[in-house]
């Protein structure tokens, strides 16, 4: 699309500009901490769509989001990991006790003495699971799969961000293009009620000839306060979509000279395949899945046993006292090993129902897919008639707007003449607003669609070649 080349060309810091598979989209947001500010627009320049797409996918707070989900996932993978390694932890104790020593007479005169223990026993503690049956194996894969699905939910997210930008942004070319028209409108309701008032000074026309061409001159200024309206909106939701505060304060390229998509490069079928097999949110299902079926396989070795190694070493340091006889002070290092098995035999079906509801996971898992698919086939499909109807539409406005011009300028030297009334100048005059504004609306349109395309396809943001081209064979 006509902002693909000019993202590609400019080296960007987002997660988003250098990492195009699920894979280094997710590696990528673990290295990288998002940007925490509102986006910075200079409202004396005029943007481009390449531009407001890049300050978007660093500011906007969707993008944040994923971006976070992903560092979330990446992190997650790490903590799986750990349990492949040793727990290893310290203690320090420092203690008194007093206890009571039942002792016999003679040597002890009461029966008893009484001892007391002052200890200091600085310890490190060792807990090693040696094999759990593929236990730690199916969380570390499950996690990976997270992983992957968050890092392709994080391009979605940013391919979802471009393509809200791309339509906004020809929002406001439409709203701009809009009232320019509707200033065309108002000098062709001004011309009209001229020669209407020309004519009655020559006497060639009626007062209620002249009231309805001041009628259509008021119309047509009413409708260029709503196109200016329209068009201060569209700037304040351009700013806001890119992540700026909201406000009218924002620029754009001037897109007149931009080529038009002129045609397809791919048929339907080519699309479709393209979608099912590059597009992120089918890619992240399928990494659920592959997470679900890990699930599965961490559930079922809870039936097996599981093997540890368990030991601690101290350095313990003992004064102990008593009220009868010498005790003397002790500081030698202690320790114990124990290698250990454990095996759960009975939980009242605990590990069951875990294991019933993983394999619940996975199978839903796999008909959310099907879904997908059809979803994203039927997406596909969409843009492409949404495509070809759009470029038609485009054809026909030019037509129409060439025909309305004729009729206009034909119908209002005709009225001069004296050889039509006004009623039918205002009518080819109405017939011109109409054609102006189709001409605009289906010009964006037109390159809406096409983005559109890119976005079903899963190729927005990507460097694969584009769905649709120019006249001269060029990407639009």
């Amino acid at each position: 699309m006509i902002f693909l080349a000019a993202t590609e060309a400019e080296p960007q810091q987002t997660c988003a500009a250098v990492s195009t598979t699920p894979e280094s989209a997710a590696e990528c947001a673990r290295l990288h901490t998002p940007i925490d500010k509102a986006a910075e627009v200079d409202p004396s320049h005029p943007y481009s769509l390449a531009e407001l797409i890049n300050i978007a996918e660093t500011n906007n707070p969707q993008t944040h989001l994923a971006w976070e989900r992903a560092r979330q996932a990446a992190e997650n993978l790490g903590i799986a990991r750990s349990a492949y390694y040793p727990i290893l932890s310290g203690l320090a104790a420092f203690a008194d006790s007093r206890s009571i020593e039942p002792f016999t007479k003679p040597l002890a005169p009461r029966g008893y003495v009484m001892v007391e223990v002052p200890a200091v026993v600085p310890q490190i503690d060792l807990d090693y699971l040696i094999f759990d049956f593929g236990k730690r194996e199916g969380k570390v894969d499950a996690a990976a799969a997270e992983k992957i699905a968050a890092g392709a939910n994080f391009i979605r997210a940013n391919q979802t961000v471009a393509f809200n930008v791309a339509r906004t942004y020809y929002g406001l070319v439409t709203a701009e293009e809009r009232l320019i028209a509707s200033k065309e409108t108002l000098k062709t309701a001004q011309t009209t009620q001229d020669a209407a008032e020309a004519q009655l000074n020559n006497g060639r026309s009626t007062l209620p000839d002249v009231l309805n061409a001041r009628a259509e001159t008021a119309q047509a200024q009413f409708d260029l306060e709503s196109a200016d309206g329209d068009e201060k909106v569209a700037r304040v939701q351009l700013r806001q979509i890119v992540g700026a505060e909201p406000s009218p304060e924002i620029q754009i390229e001037n897109t007149d000279k931009t080529p038009l998509p002129a045609a397809l490069t791919m048929s339907v079928d080519a699309l479709i395949d393209r979608a099912v097999k590059g597009r992120p949110d089918l890619q992240e299902q399928a990494a659920e899945i592959r997470a679900a079926d890990q699930e599965t396989r961490a559930a079922k070795s809870e039936y097996f046993p599981t093997i540890g190694l368990s030991a601690n070493g101290a350095q313990t340091s003992l004064w102990p006292t008593t009220d009868y006889g010498i005790l003397a002070p002790v500081s030698e290092p202690t320790w114990s090993v124990a290698l250990g098995v454990q095996w759960r035999i009975f939980d009242g079906g605990a590990r069951k129902n875990e294991l019933e509801i993983a394999r619940s996971k996975a199978r839903s898992a796999r008909d959310e897919m099907r879904e997908k698919e059809d979803e994203a086939t039927s997406e596909v499909w969409t843009a492409y008639i949404g495509f070809r109807t759009a470029l038609r539409k485009e054809q026909a406005a030019e037509a129409l707007l060439t025909s309305a011009n004729s009729s206009y300028s034909a119908s209002l030297d005709a009225y001069k003449y004296g050889v039509k009334n006004l009623i039918d100048v205002v009518t080819a005059e109405r017939q011109l607003a109409q054609a102006r504004l189709a001409g605009v609306a289906s010009r964006s349109a037109l390159f809406v669609e096409a983005v559109n395309l890119e976005f079903v396809t899963g190729n927005l943001l990507r460097n694969q070649p584009a769905a649709t081209q120019t006249q001269d064979g060029q990407k639009p």
